[in-house]
């Protein structure tokens, strides 16, 4: 039931903001993760408050399971002063070092290095704690990729990369980009325990986390999810999306995370129809909520504009 209702949130939080983009109460980039709902929900609720998370340009589910409220978030989206990166990131650069959520990054494979630096310094202070590194499958074709998987087997770094392969990066089928296109077997070839996951199984994904932590936890070294999904939207809402099939999209939302677990709640006697209206309920007036607090908040003053621009004198 609760990944059912944090895919439930990911999906509400994402479709409001298209409606809010479109009344240009959003401004900027906005990259969607309708479709992969899965993969956030599974694996960010199998870590520990301690642990760290860097995630990518598409990453409100992250933040959302992560525990980062969804005023936070939203008031993000809006610019505003209240908003989880005080109004100056927006929706590529959600932040909360509280909850040790180190973005949202806007650079293709440039959360790698961040993550094998915070998995670096916690093993020399002897933290007891995993780093989830969250990347998309274009991330491979970066350098940082390769030194960085390399790095962190090297030191036996506690890392957890987890790739979330949609299969178009931003806009180019794996097989035209990869002479080799299993990304687990690429990553096993750097010293990872590797394996491919179902990333439109929520489960799956949480099991497969699970399975991984405890490894990383042990002192076996860093592991590699290849999560295994599929954006039902285009890679950003500037993105007119022609070079996918359509009926390849059709194909994909059949197997659509969230009506696929309710029917199997349904099917297991855990949820009715009144419990999921419910649960759809709770999940929109919290997004009221937060679109109210979201357009109540504060710009940021003008002339605080060159704060964490400029050093201060001393």
């Amino acid at each position: 039931m609760e990944l059912l209702r944090q895919m439930i949130r990911i999906r509400r939080f994402e479709e409001r903001c298209v409606q809010l983009y479109s009344a240009e109460k959003i401004r900027g980039f906005l990259h969607l993760y309708i479709g992969e709902e899965a993969v956030a929900a599974g694996l960010l609720g199998q870590i520990g408050a301690g642990d760290a998370v860097v995630s990518t340009y598409r990453e409100h589910g992250h933040a959302l399971v992560r525990g980062i409220p969804m005023a936070a978030l939203m008031s993000e989206m809006f610019g505003r002063a209240s908003g989880c990166s005080g109004g100056r990131g927006g929706s590529m650069h959600l932040f909360d070092a509280g909850r040790r959520f180190f973005g949202g990054n806007a650079i293709v494979g440039g959360g790698l290095p961040l993550a094998v630096g915070l998995a670096l310094a916690d093993a020399m202070r002897n933290r007891p704690a995993v780093t989830v590194c969250l990347f998309g499958d274009g991330a491979a074709a970066e350098g940082e990729f390769h030194e960085c998987l390399n790095l962190a087997a090297l030191w036996r770094l506690p890392i957890l990369f987890a790739c979330e392969n949609n299969r178009y990066a931003m806009g180019t089928a794996l097989h035209r980009e990869h002479a080799v296109t299993d990304l687990a077997l690429r990553a096993a070839g750097y010293g990872l325990a590797a394996w491919p996951v179902d990333g439109m199984d929520p489960e799956a994904v949480a099991t497969a986390t699970q399975r991984a932590v405890q490894s990383i936890r042990g002192g076996s070294g860093p592991c590699f999810l290849e999560l295994l999904t599929y954006r039902f939207r285009a890679h950003s809402l500037y993105d007119a999306d022609r070079y996918r099939d359509k009926a390849e999209i059709e194909h994909w939302k059949k197997r659509d995370p969230i009506p696929a677990l309710s029917a199997e709640l349904r099917a297991s006697g855990a949820l009715d129809g009144q419990s999921l209206a419910d649960l759809e309920a709770a999940v929109d007036a919290e997004l009221d909520d937060a679109i109210a607090e979201a357009e109540a908040g504060p710009l940021e003053a003008v002339a605080d504009l060159s704060r964490h621009v400029y050093a201060e004198r001393p």
